[in-house]
């Protein structure tokens, strides 16, 4: 199998670093909510990080492939980046990254 076609059945990242202007960092956080409730298919869960006390902000969407991420780029989640864009100093930085490892904690159970 080639390395692309193993590429297309992990899990993959999309990350996007970028800061707000001023006092629209809780504006961006409703629309981004909003954009993460209409994602369907193939959406494993979203991460928003503020760093204390700016208003640079880190976006991190995981999604079962990169196929599920495309089909998720629709007309509702246009119109919310539409929105959202203004809020932004500049335009964020986007990469897409392949998840290659990830761990959970385990529970630990204690006999009676």
């Amino acid at each position: 199998m080639s390395d692309f076609q193993d590429f297309l059945k992990r899990q993959c990242a999309h990350v996007a670093i970028g800061e707000f202007k001023p006092g629209k960092f809780s504006e961006a956080q409703r629309l981004y909510e909003e954009a993460v409730k209409s994602y369907g298919h193939g959406f494993k869960g979203a991460h928003l990080l503020q760093e204390p006390g700016t208003n640079r902000a880190l976006s991190i969407i995981f999604w079962e492939s990169i196929g599920d991420m495309d089909e998720n780029q629709n007309e509702i989640h246009a119109a919310i980046l539409k929105k959202m864009a203004p809020l932004f100093i500049q335009l964020p930085t986007n990469t897409l990254y392949e998840v290659v490892y990830e761990t959970k904690p385990e529970t630990v159970t204690i006999a009676p």
